[in-house]
């Protein structure tokens, strides 16, 4: 983990924010700024629960960071997608760019949930999550050293965010319930291939992090490209440590338009 990868608090301006984001989408244009949504947003009628402030900490504190990074380049994929994809695996995609924006869900994730989810575990606690941050903050791996009240706080986001994103259930008592949560297969040649045209060796690819977040290892990964090579996406070649693939989509828009005629 960088020095540019500490964790901070900035879940707290919005949990998984599924709906939100759909809706923010719709409305956004590629040009427009966070300020520049932020008058659109305002202005739809969209939002009418929402508070203005609560509505600018959505947008600016959570959105922006989430999908107007890199050229607007995650808002402008899921526009393309939003068509031609259901609805769960469209969050499986916010839950992949919300775990980038905030590195510390996506540590959590890998670290607690799926070792609990592989070791046959029911329920994450919130003991779980308060008892991560506090070994985070005594690694420094926070912009701070966080007060008690901050991880206990920070603790229970990172739970509300998982439930969001399908992972955990309700809470019941001090836990959530575990749910089935699997990388669908649509998902699966997103993500591939937005880290081929990143630039990735084929390789590098299989070994992604990115793919940890849907509880998979290298070798996993290579039986999902497999699969996509029965659609027709791509050609999949394994000799031992080496994996070449080719591809036959030339950009994320050819990706996106063959998905959408599924």
């Amino acid at each position: 983990m960088t020095a540019a990868e500490k964790y901070t608090t900035q879940l707290q301006a919005g949990l998984g924010l599924v709906p939100e984001t759909i809706k923010l989408l719709d409305l956004w244009e590629p040009g427009m700024s966070g300020q520049d949504l932020l008058r659109a947003a305002l202005a739809s009628g969209e939002f009418p629960t929402l508070a203005a402030r609560r509505l600018r900490n959505v947008i600016i504190e959570a959105f922006c960071p989430r999908y107007l990074i890199d050229g607007a380049a995650p808002a402008r994929l899921l526009q393309r997608l939003s068509e031609g994809l259901p609805r769960d695996e469209l969050r499986a995609l916010c839950f992949l760019f919300t775990c980038r924006a905030n590195p510390i869900l996506g540590d959590f994730v890998r670290q607690v949930y799926w070792p609990r989810y592989s070791g046959g575990g029911t329920s994450v606690s919130r003991e779980d999550s308060v008892s991560f941050i506090s070994s985070a903050v005594s690694e420094g791996r926070t912009t701070t050293r966080w007060s008690e009240t901050t991880v206990i706080r920070v603790a229970r986001y990172l739970l509300g965010a998982c439930a969001d994103f399908g992972l955990l259930g309700p809470m019941t008592g001090d836990a959530r319930p575990i749910l089935t949560f699997r990388l669908p297969l649509n998902v699966a040649a997103v993500l591939a291939h937005e880290l081929h045209f990143k630039g990735l060796g084929d390789n590098a690819v299989l070994r992604s992090p990115d793919w940890e977040l849907f509880g998979l290892e290298a070798e996993d990964v290579l039986a999902e490209l497999k699969r996509l090579a029965l659609r027709g996406g791509l050609i999949v070649q394994s000799a031992g440590a080496v994996t070449q693939v080719a591809w036959r989509y030339k950009s994320m828009d050819e990706l996106a338009h063959d998905l959408a005629q599924r």
